[in-house]
């Protein structure tokens, strides 16, 4: 079938932490009278991913609500103070950090989002997000220039669904008034974007900006949007 839409995730997708989440880490601790070195938070940033990537292998619908995906984000963060020695203020901190992630100058987009998102739209495609993220997304996206670029926003703490479920891909569709075989979906984890496309029929689509290792396993990876087009085929 023709190609007639394409999804995106958001975080690490269309957009990145601001400066760095160690840098907002570093900034919320040192407001509050915790003084540390960059490198020290940076450093236990990887135990930081695992915490999360450990709560979204053990059950991922915390996604699907919004007091209990906060109450994940507050457990990686308080874990983090506690690593740094800081036990008492712990919680409070890691709720202060995630409150720092609501707000639009602590996310920027990626340098090609715009140009390509603007790209795909000139060519007629049909534009949208389906994203893991609590409820303050669309607010984000509004303020970054997203929003306004796309025909549907589906954030799982607002539709009760969260990916790879393949109804919030089914939904996603829906929106759009297309098939899934004619949709594609762009996403960095392999787990909710590669998979939970394909079990519905939508072409992934999997990005890297890491610079990670790629995966023995499923599409190798695009490591910017410059390439997209070619990608799906529309060059």
């Amino acid at each position: 079938m023709t190609l007639r839409a394409v999804f995106f995730d958001v975080g690490n997708t269309l957009l990145a932490p601001f400066p760095s989440v160690s840098e907002v880490c570093r900034q919320v601790l040192a407001e509050a009278g915790h003084v540390h070195d960059l490198s020290a938070i940076d450093a236990l940033m990887p135990l930081v991913d695992e915490y999360y990537e450990d709560r979204y292998r053990a059950d991922d619908t915390f996604w699907t609500n919004e007091e209990e995906a906060s109450s994940v984000w507050v457990g990686m963060y308080s874990l983090m103070c506690r690593r740094l020695g800081i036990e008492d203020d712990a919680v409070l901190l890691a709720k202060r950090v995630y409150d720092e992630f609501g707000k639009a100058e602590r996310w920027a987009t990626f340098p090609d989002v715009i140009p390509a998102l603007d790209r795909l739209r000139a060519r007629g495609m049909l534009l949208g997000v389906i994203s893991n993220w609590d409820g303050r997304l669309s607010r984000l996206l509004v303020e970054l220039g997203i929003e306004e670029r796309m025909d549907a926003v589906i954030c799982s703490a607002d539709v009760g669904l969260r990916k790879p479920d393949p109804r919030i891909f089914e939904l996603a569709c829906s929106r759009l008034g297309v098939a899934p075989a004619e949709a594609a979906h762009v996403g960095d984890h392999h787990y909710a974007d590669v998979l939970g496309a394909r079990a519905v029929g939508l072409r992934p689509v999997l990005i890297d900006r890491t610079g990670r290792p790629a995966l023995p396993i499923g599409p190798a990876p695009i490591t910017d949007f410059e390439s997209l087009e070619m990608v799906l085929g529309l060059s």
